[in-house]
């Protein structure tokens, strides 16, 4: 597999990082395998996860290929960017496509990054997950590893205003690996749900305190915080998803001009 556009892109956004003054709170990279196929799960908080999650993998020298929606491979700028760095569309019209596809990188031995969420987390706690993540590494025989990211919220995620402004920290915490078998992959994936949630209590924890006074918005309602609680996250997901069903169907009920 040819990389001409990842690794010049990669030192694009390093750069854009330092003029931005991120710090790195970085744990458990040394985890992620130096050489053959693995599949990386994600918690979910900000819409730019896929930038900043793929450095879980930099110090092993491996270059992550995430599993990204279909609409932003339809964007006429950002879709070439992407297939040009090998990241996976996910159709959810054809989530059998995807999955194949995953299966092709793994098995030749490439890492995967996926967001087993499937959407962003309001309440910035995990989500129940997909049972995508550990079938596919249980199917390709490879490691399953947890990622936690924490601070990306802060950046650019939904029902806040993005914030460039300098001096964030980006936490990001890599775990143990998991072998899923297949053989019960609802447990595998309640297990999942435990590993990932327990690196992002881990996370909120060693983030510096100045940055995380108790009230921020982007700390959980559990913690301190004034984001969503888990229920009040989901009425919200709800209503934004019969919110676009609606403007789906109006335009497709909509008269052709």
């Amino acid at each position: 597999m040819r990389d001409l556009t990842y690794p010049p892109i990669i030192l694009t956004a390093k750069t854009l990082f330092r003029v931005l003054g991120l710090s790195f709170q970085m744990e458990g990279t040394h985890h992620v395998p130096r050489t053959g196929g693995a599949l990386l799960a994600f918690n979910h908080v900000g819409y730019i996860d896929f930038v900043l999650g793929g450095l879980a993998a930099q110090d092993s020298g491996r270059l992550v290929r995430f599993m990204a929606k279909k609409e932003v491979f339809d964007h006429p700028v950002g879709g070439p960017v992407m297939r040009s760095m090998h990241h996976i569309a996910v159709d959810r019209a054809d989530g059998a496509g995807s999955l194949t596809e995953a299966l092709r990188y793994l098995e030749s031995g490439q890492v995967v990054g996926i967001f087993p969420e499937a959407t962003i987390s309001r309440s910035f706690e995990v989500k129940e997950l997909k049972s995508g993540a550990t079938r596919i590494a249980a199917e390709a025989g490879v490691p399953l590893l947890p990622v936690a990211l924490w601070g990306t919220q802060r950046l650019m995620t939904k029902d806040h205003p993005r914030d460039f402004s300098r001096g964030k920290t980006i936490g990001i915490r890599v775990g143990e690996p998991m072998h899923p078998t297949g053989e019960d992959p609802v447990a595998e994936t309640l297990e999942l749900h435990d590993r990932l949630s327990r690196l992002v209590n881990e996370a909120v924890d060693a983030y510096p305190a100045a940055e995380q006074p108790r009230g921020s918005w982007w700390l959980p309602a559990s913690r301190g915080g004034t984001a969503p609680t888990p229920d009040e996250a989901a009425r919200l997901d709800a209503e934004e998803k019969a919110a676009r069903a609606a403007r789906k169907a109006a335009r497709e009920a909509a008269p052709e001009v």
